[in-house]
């Protein structure tokens, strides 16, 4: 039996052959300036912003060979992503809250998902083929972005606009999924082709098509054929294939830039039971194998109209109209294993969720040098019906749809007071169909030291709506009360960050580094939580009864010295919840340790970068409700195990990066699951005892091919 590396080796030898390219000088590149547009009055350089941008560029996510936005954030200081085996979605969190707590954006407008619009969003579904740049903002925003904005913001700028009259991109990525491999059975196989063309010196149009065919992780599992009935039969992680279309068209003169995007993803999930009805005929002594499996698609469609540009000789607009649509259909069906035959077919949508966005600002309103003012609106109209998890499926039964609504405006300004001193006040109001009005404020400052010393500070606020599931659940049966709970208030957030940063050079610039020390504090307070409101018969319903404080220092670095860059930081951060509702409440914090390090050498003669992706997380503690012996809920210390996550990878170019070949490895580690404490169980089942975190260690091989005309 051959390795399950080899189809992948055999492709080595291309990076032993080289060309004699045209040679880059990457230390003017480091020192360009990056414009950034999050949480932004106008776009501007990183450097003049007031409120602290993180930036991953399209060059690190080449290095990476990112498809995703999983892939490229898994070692980002902060923010945990975790899998999810039995559904194929990722789980994320950033300083400790889940992904209901800060929001997801491409071009500034929120990405539609199960739980609402721009939070809790599945970062495997975000495809990177089009993508300019990623921007994270850490902190609430709730005055830029509304509600949910709680603990930061991930903004992905796509490309707009080309160097050539033709650019054309295409590319294969084949990786291991483990040590399990084949071309068509088992592994990840990815292929892409981007098309952008320049019609004009005003008009630009681009399409996009990926196809991401995830074939499962076996370990062991004996797959779909399989009818033996010993708890073998298919898959630890789900097998999954995503197929995603975009296309966009752009216009931009002296004054206006117009573009239209769309966005259409199709997923499909397949999940094979693991119990076998053997299916015995008694009168002819033989067995038929059925299976009971099912099919999950996913279908999302995605439209944003932008115009923005300037009105007279000061005064800036921007306006985005986005209409969003996703749907989650099931089917269910008898299998017969040994035929290959699927009957008693059941199919029904059993998820809906749409929104209408609306965003528009309008910049430079005061006839100052030192005073800037921006005004806009946000205008949300989301409906849902169903629930997030596939229960019962009811073919042709229509469902209850809900309807929730919003309607923001906001105002932030930048008041210059002297040559060294910005700040940056900010309000706005929330009006909803359903909760009462909201407010939200925030306060910025930075100041400019001598010798190049930097001082940021952030103090902002944001309230986080309850989700479709926690407001409109109903699930009872004999066996179960799981209830939502359309009285539940918004959760109240708020946070505060210190940066303080400065930049050295040494030898004319041969050697340069920057420094960065932060400090965060950030609170929460009527968090929702399901809880036992009966103990007998056992009734399960979403309160406000939780509070939940995280405070941390991190630093980070970055030096670059010839063609080597580092970047390299490091957290503490402590988290504490509460019970307001229960007595002897806990408020300790509780630390956590992380590392991060991201090294990337290149030889331009060569056309080669190495680059190397590690982070570490420490020792997690954490607050978990659970039942004391009192029958009582109250919060217990429990932990997760540490793990260390490593990816390595080389890409080469040939014919002056007419071809890019990437060859890399991932979880060099060889990290599978960690084993933890720190979860409670859910309405129907007891705690995880271990995590899954990955599937072991694995290679890939990407060959890219660009033909600029």
């Amino acid at each position: 039996m051959r390795p399950a590396y080899y189809p992948i080796l055999l492709l080595i030898p291309f990076f032993a052959y080289g060309q004699n390219p045209v040679q880059t000088d990457t230390t003017k590149v480091e020192e360009l300036k990056e414009v950034v547009v999050t949480g932004q009055l106008n776009p501007q350089s990183v450097e003049k912003s007031v409120v602290e941008v993180k930036v991953i560029s399209r060059d690190a996510i080449e290095h990476q060979a990112g498809n995703n936005l999983a892939d490229i954030l898994n070692t980002t200081l902060n923010l945990n992503i975790t899998p999810n085996t039995s559904t194929g979605k990722s789980g994320v969190s950033l300083f400790g809250l889940d992904g209901q707590y800060f929001k997801v954006l491409v071009d500034n407008v929120p990405i539609i998902n199960e739980e609402g619009v721009g939070n809790n969003t599945d970062l495997t579904l975000i495809n990177l083929d089009d993508i300019e740049r990623i921007e994270i903002v850490e902190g609430a925003m709730g005055v830029q972005y509304g509600s949910n904005a709680v603990s930061g913001i991930i903004n992905v700028i796509t490309k707009k606009s080309a160097r050539y009259d033709w650019e054309v991109t295409a590319y294969v990525q084949e990786e291991t999924v483990g040590d399990e491999y084949e071309f068509f059975d088992q592994g990840r196989h990815i292929q892409s082709l981007r098309i952008g063309h320049t019609l004009s010196d005003a008009l630009y149009a681009n399409a996009t098509f990926t196809r991401n065919n995830f074939a499962g992780y076996y370990n062991g599992r004996q797959g779909e054929s399989y009818d033996q009935n010993d708890g073998l039969r298919g898959l630890e992680w789900l097998p999954k294939i995503q197929q995603n279309t975009k296309a966009l068209l752009s216009y931009k003169s002296e004054k206006t830039s117009i573009f239209y995007r769309f966005d259409y993803l199709n997923e499909n999930i397949d999940r094979y039971n693991d119990v076998v009805n053997p299916n015995i005929n008694a009168a002819t002594n033989t067995s038929d194998p059925l299976a009971l499996d099912e099919i999950y698609t996913n279908n999302r469609w995605y439209h944003h109209l932008n115009a923005n540009g300037g009105v007279g000789e000061r005064l800036n607009y921007n306006l985005s109209l986005s209409y969003q649509n996703q749907t989650k259909d099931i089917e269910r069906y008898t299998y017969r294993i040994r035929s290959d035959q699927r009957e008693n077919v059941e199919s029904g949508e059993y998820q809906s969720r749409s929104a209408f966005f609306s965003r528009g600002t309008l910049s430079n309103l005061l006839k100052s040098e030192g005073v800037g003012l921006q005004a806009g609106y946000e205008l949300t109209l989301e409906e849902g019906s169903g629930s997030s998890v596939a229960i019962v499926i009811a073919p042709g039964e229509e469902q209850v749809s809900q309807e929730l609504d919003n309607y923001d405006f906001f105002a932030s300004s930048e008041i210059q007071l002297g040559p060294t001193v910005v700040l940056r006040p900010g309000a706005r109001i929330s009006f909803s169909s359903i909760f009462d009005t909201q407010y939200t404020g925030s306060l910025s400052a930075k100041k400019t030291f001598s010798h190049g010393w930097e001082l940021r500070a952030v103090l902002g606020s944001a309230n986080r709506t309850p989700n479709y599931d926690e407001l409109y659940t109903y699930f009872v049966d004999v066996n179960h009360d799981l209830q939502g709970n359309p009285n539940l208030d918004p959760e109240q957030g708020v946070s505060a960050f210190l940066h303080l940063k400065k930049g050295f050079s040494f030898n004319d610039g041969a050697l340069r580094t920057r420094h960065k020390l932060s400090a965060n504090y950030l609170g929460l307070r009527d968090r929702i939580e399901l809880i036992v409101v009966n103990e007998s018969p056992l009734a399960f319903q979403y309160n406000n009864i939780d509070s939940y404080r995280a405070a941390g220092l991190f630093f980070e670095n970055e030096l670059y010295v010839g063609n080597f860059k580092a970047q390299v930081g490091t957290t503490l951060q402590g988290i504490s919840k509460v019970l307001d509702s229960r007595t002897d409440p806990n408020d300790d914090f509780l630390f956590n340790l992380q590392l991060n390090a991201n090294l990337t050498y290149s030889i331009p003669e060569w056309e080669t970068t190495c680059s190397l992706f590690f982070k570490h997380i420490g020792m997690q503690p954490q607050f978990v409700e659970r039942t004391n012996a009192e029958g009582e809920q109250e919060f217990q210390r429990g932990e997760t195990d540490a793990y260390s996550w490593l990816d390595l990878t080389l890409q080469k170019g040939f014919l002056e990066n007419t071809i890019v070949t990437t060859l890399g490895s991932r979880n060099l580690l060889n990290v599978t699951s960690v084993n933890t404490t720190a979860f409670e169980g859910g309405a129907h089942n007891g705690p995880p005892a271990r995590i899954p975190l990955g599937y072991g260690r694995s290679v890939f091989l990407k060959v890219l091919y660009n033909l600029n005309i």
